[in-house]
């Protein structure tokens, strides 16, 4: 991991809404954040992070406080050190049928699952209860306060934008490797000139602008609306 930049040094997240479950008789806590809610095209993605009680990691931030470089190298840390983690997506063509609340809510499932033992609580980024478990606690900017959820929001963060660099090698006139699928001028132009690809989100209101009548918008559902 780089040298950790001044900056960084005064906003490290802490333990101490972990501590305090974990007090109260929750003995696994895990951290949820997502990422890709905003994006036009590719995956909502969601990580969970169990945190060890016993042992630190640090350099840990919020995955918007982190270059790309720094993001990476503290992935790999947190793999190793994390007494469980995992991931969970919703693809495209998901996110056009559920719509994005149901979406968010079934990445969620989908990453809470994947973790090696069912939780006792879990701490979620933002003000919104997505997850839906018995215990559950909103942190607003819980990515900046709890280490558990600064952690979930770096494994959310690079495993998806790993897969958007690979997915504008498929598609380069979108430049997904720059902008991961969220909207840019080069993307914009790119949709007027070629429409959408087989990774976007069409049921978004940018497809109302979109040229190619090939390509209605879709309402969640399934069904398509003509503008």
């Amino acid at each position: 991991m780089p040298q950790l930049r001044s900056a960084l040094k005064k906003s490290a997240p802490g333990l101490g809404e972990e501590r305090a479950l974990w007090r109260s008789g929750a003995s696994i806590v895990v951290g949820v954040d997502e990422v890709g809610r905003g994006a036009w095209a590719g995956p909502l993605t969601v990580g969970a992070v169990v945190v060890p009680k016993d042992r630190r990691i640090y350099k840990l931030r919020d995955s918007k406080q982190l270059t790309e470089a720094e993001r990476e190298a503290m992935y790999d840390r947190i793999v190793d050190w994390a007494d469980s983690w995992a991931v969970g997506h919703v693809w495209p063509d998901e996110c056009d049928r559920l719509g994005m609340s149901d979406a968010q809510r079934l990445a969620t499932r989908r990453a809470l699952d994947g973790l090696a033992f069912p939780v006792d609580a879990v701490l979620v980024d933002g003000n919104w209860d997505f997850v839906g478990h018995r215990r559950t606690i909103t942190l607003v900017k819980g990515d900046a306060r709890s280490v558990s959820i600064a952690a979930a929001s770096i494994l959310a963060k690079v495993t998806r934008d790993r897969l958007m660099r690979a997915d504008a090698e498929n598609f380069p006139a979108y430049a997904f490797d720059d902008n991961k699928g969220y909207p840019c001028p080069r993307h914009q132009t790119a949709l007027v000139g070629y429409g959408a690809t087989s990774i976007h989100r069409r049921s978004w209101a940018f497809m109302d602008s979109n040229p190619w009548s090939a390509q209605p918008r879709l309402v969640p559902g399934g069904q398509e609306t003509l503008f």
